[in-house]
């Protein structure tokens, strides 16, 4: 039977690939959503009084289904890793609480007028209330990635036998690499997020249904693709250096880069044998790894010969991984930059090819994630916190097959219950963004309140009184 540490390493990249998926989806959505409504208040017109209905259905779905998987997350480190928290908590602990007190009760606030006050707030403060919900999932990403980049590169704490203690909070918080991750990650989510509201713009258009409400969302999702991506290359160009700087072992990793080196070739595909330490069917560009790396023609990145075994990360799953989220950030890049072309020459909406192509391409975004994030976090090992605490000493002394136990009820239970919020989410798309509920209601009254019935229909004044 596998060991408690790998069973226990297995169910939370299962737990955790399935959580990271809906916040970074509610990240995305809740901008889009308050993008959508301050365009509204400008326009006043039905087409973005639908749109904002119906992704404000899939934002709640979403939004549900990463509280569930979220709070089934954070109970693995009291029955999974004890060692870490016994070791960590005292660091971890705190910023993982600031993300509950500042952005999940801002959340929580906020989302009951966000998903039920339309008819019941006046317009002003229904907005203020998106933009409260968008701001507290961009404040929870803040305290998950201080959290995660400090255990790839911790500061700001003493050790005392062996337990991590804060000294200086400010540095614990913005520690050398969060300045940068934490942009990385949210724009990977807004990303993702334009990738499915673009492919579902594609859906409607080849069914040929909603075609001005279509038209809107695929022009937005490449206006903004166009110039996020290019913005997502250089953020993550500012990471890898920061992976050089701290993470040497890793970045060998990410490149199956075995000897110390000057002007190293970029492997652009080979297969990593870690019991020979060397690369079979390897496709090599010369000196174009030192340039990417270093930023000079013949900089020095160093080999996983130079660490002890133990100290080296698993290869392949970074290795790969990287590629995968590369070339899915290409092929996103192209889309977008196609479709700029054929939004100028006005057949967008004309090419059959190119809106398949956006079909086929709905899920890339999160598949970029997650490969981003199996590159972060396989490539930190065996470290759990960077070259201070090991995996191995985190990990519960449970049995092995109490750890089997329960990744399989995991599994069975996720498969129900996220197979089910998939489907009510894929009904959703299929209903579309049909008409929504008019706005020129008067505000409900509250309990005791008497209520009168206007004898006149609203005019244009009394609206913008509301409002």
């Amino acid at each position: 039977m596998p060991t408690a540490e790998f069973l226990s390493r297995l169910q939370f990249a299962f737990v955790m690939s399935f959580h990271i998926l809906f916040p970074a989806f509610t990240i995305g959505l809740a901008s889009w959503l308050a993008f959508i409504e301050a365009v509204w208040l400008v326009k006043r017109t039905d087409l973005w009084r639908d749109l904002y209905f119906f992704w404000l259905k899939i934002f709640a779905v979403a939004f549900g289904m990463g509280v569930v998987s979220g709070i089934v997350m954070s109970f693995q480190f009291g029955t999974n890793w004890a060692g870490f928290s016994i070791v960590a908590g005292n660091v971890v602990g705190p910023l993982l609480n600031y993300e509950v007190l500042t952005a999940f009760f801002l959340e929580a606030t906020f989302l009951g007028v966000m998903l039920f006050g339309w008819k019941r707030v006046s317009h002003r403060t229904h907005f203020l209330a998106t933009c409260m919900v968008a701001l507290g999932t961009l404040i929870s990403a803040f305290w998950i990635m201080s959290a995660n980049s400090w255990m790839q590169t911790p500061s700001g704490f003493e050790l005392r036998d062996g337990v991590f203690f804060p000294v200086d909070w400010w540095k614990v918080i913005f520690n050398p690499s969060f300045p940068v991750r934490l942009p990385h990650m949210v724009l990977a989510a807004f990303i993702s997020t334009a990738m499915v509201v673009g492919g579902v713009s594609a859906v409607y258009l080849l069914q040929r249904r909603f075609a001005d409400k279509s038209q809107a969302m695929l022009k937005l999702a490449l206006g903004f693709l166009a110039i996020v991506i290019p913005i997502q290359i250089v953020i993550g160009d500012m990471a890898g250096l920061k992976v050089r700087e701290y993470q040497p072992a890793k970045l060998a990793a990410i490149e199956a880069r075995w000897e110390t080196a000057r002007a190293v070739p970029l492997t652009l595909f080979a297969w990593p044998d870690e019991a020979a330490e060397t690369n079979h069917y390897a496709m090599d560009v010369p000196h174009l790894g030192s340039l990417i790396l270093t930023h000079e023609w013949n900089g020095e990145v160093k080999g996983l010969k130079d660490f002890p075994r133990d100290e080296r990360p698993p290869v392949k799953i970074p290795f790969f991984s990287f590629r995968i989220m590369v070339g899915l950030g290409v092929l996103m890049l192209a889309l977008a930059l196609v479709g700029l072309w054929r939004w100028r020459r006005g057949t967008l909406d004309s090419g059959r090819a190119y809106l398949v192509a956006w079909v086929v391409m709905i899920p890339s975004g999160f598949v970029a994630l997650l490969t981003g994030w199996y590159v972060a976090e396989v490539g930190r090992q065996p470290w759990v916190v960077q070259g201070l605490a090991r995996t191995s000493d985190a990990v519960s002394q449970v049995p092995a097959s109490s750890v089997l136990a329960s990744l399989i009820t995991f599994v069975v239970v996720y498969i129900g219950i996220f197979g089910a919020g998939l489907w009510y989410l894929v009904k959703l798309f299929r209903v579309g963004p049909v008409p929504a509920p008019q706005r020129d209601q008067p505000p409900a009254p509250l309990h005791g309140a008497p209520h009168r019935t206007p004898s006149r229909p609203l005019s244009a004044s009394d609206e913008s009184m509301e409002g």
